[in-house]
């Protein structure tokens, strides 16, 4: 689908106030980036089949070597299926979309993925009530393919979890998240994206009716472009850029609270095949949002190796990404681990991965929805965290209609 009117007409302005170097900017080539370059990208070439005026070209920018190097690629890999997002939030409805567009985009392409199921289980008595409400919510989210289990019914499922009941979902799954991005990178190129892999913005703002960007490449050489939009989707850099481009982050009138938190989560590997071999499902404990997270819980990946994680620790909003893994947490997961697989043993366990969460969350609140915010050409994405791998193609659709 071209551009509309609009746009086009919006591109002509630009075009007579400056010459542009790009029709579009994406700053930011994770997954959600790479889903939004990949849609704007298809729909820019329809306009130059069509001889549109909106017609151009679309560049991503990107900090790092390759795609996917930050939050993509250092995550669970989970296809949710929206069962704990507030009814009707975008997070709730961007979710549930997600979960089927991405086993399409998948089979399509041949990107490995596996809609192996979760099990959301209560392991203790006072457990129950708060899954009874969670199943509420998913009734009232209408997600498909779920239902409540007895433990007998749970145990049957998955005989290596104690559960005392469960809440059963068909459609969770696990995607190789830097897969995915890959597709969505060459789908983007072959629509004419052009990606600047290891390209720091250094600086931004707004020139005439466009933006005016600042680039520091590897060698410490700077260089500018002009754009008619701009698309921030610099995760963790996001804030960064929002207020080179005069915002403030903390909101005003006209403009959300752009400023995110850290949340750092890791995870240990199960270093036993058999036991490994043992779960068949996701399984996840009775989550507690105000801690950050859905806690630790027991996930398989694309491969079949068995994880647990991630815990959740708040850091300063400035803190820095620091992605090597240590082995302090060690006596935590295992008594985590084995409140769900009580055969887990300390020998089981390897110290995995780390990842950063960017919360729009504070400490101690409930969950924050999604920020996709519009502002004269510039569209900001804040607080993507989980679920935005399942939810990264309706998060590109709704970039493409505020651009309209």
């Amino acid at each position: 689908m071209a551009p509309d009117d609009a746009t086009a007409e919006a591109a002509s302005d630009v075009a007579a106030d400056a010459a542009i170097d790009a029709e579009v900017v994406v700053v930011g080539a994770g997954v959600v980036g790479m889903a939004v370059a990949a849609l704007l990208a298809t729909r820019l070439a329809a306009g130059r089949t069509t001889g549109s005026t909106a017609s151009g070209s679309l560049l991503v920018v990107e900090r790092h070597e390759s795609y996917g190097r930050e939050t993509t690629s250092h995550n669970s890999g989970v296809v949710h299926a929206g069962l704990y997002y507030p009814t009707g939030s975008l997070k709730h409805r961007a979710c549930l979309e997600g979960n089927a567009a991405l086993y399409e985009w998948c089979a399509e392409r041949n990107v490995p993925i596996r809609r192996c199921g979760k099990l959301l289980v209560a392991i203790e008595e006072s457990e129950l009530e708060s899954l009874e409400r969670l199943a509420a919510r998913v009734a009232e989210n209408e997600v498909p393919g779920c239902a409540m289990l007895t433990g007998q019914e749970a145990r049957a499922l998955e005989p290596a979890v104690p559960a005392l009941a469960a809440l059963r979902s068909d459609s969770s799954g696990v995607v190789d998240a830097l897969a995915l991005t890959r597709s969505l990178e060459a789908e983007a190129r072959s629509h004419g994206a052009l990606i600047a892999y290891q390209h720091e913005v250094v600086r931004a703002g707004r020139d005439g009716a466009g933006f005016r960007i600042e680039l520091r490449d590897a060698d410490g050489t700077t260089s500018e472009l002009r754009c008619a939009a701009l698309v921030n989707a610099a995760g963790h850099g996001a804030p960064a850029l929002a207020a080179s481009l005069g915002y403030p982050l903390d909101g005003a009138e006209g403009v959300p609270v752009l400023r995110q938190g850290v949340n750092r989560g890791r995870w240990y590997d199960v270093v036993d095949s058999e036991l490994a071999g043992s779960v068949r499902r996701l399984i996840y404990p009775v989550p507690e949002h105000t801690a950050g997270g859905l806690g630790v819980h027991l996930t398989i990946d694309i491969d079949g190796a068995l994880h647990f994680g991630p815990d959740t620790e708040w850091l300063d909003d400035d803190a820095p990404l620091d992605y090597r893994t240590d082995d302090s947490a060690r006596a935590k997961f295992l008594a985590a681990g084995q409140r769900l697989l009580p055969a887990l043993r300390d020998e089981h366990l390897v110290p995995g991965q780390v990842g950063y969460r960017t919360k729009l969350q504070r400490p101690g609140d409930d969950i924050a929805d999604f920020l996709i915010w519009h502002d004269r050409g510039y569209v900001h994405l804040g607080g993507i965290e989980s679920p935005g791998l399942t939810a990264a193609l309706p998060l590109a659709r709704r970039v493409a209609e505020l651009l309209r």
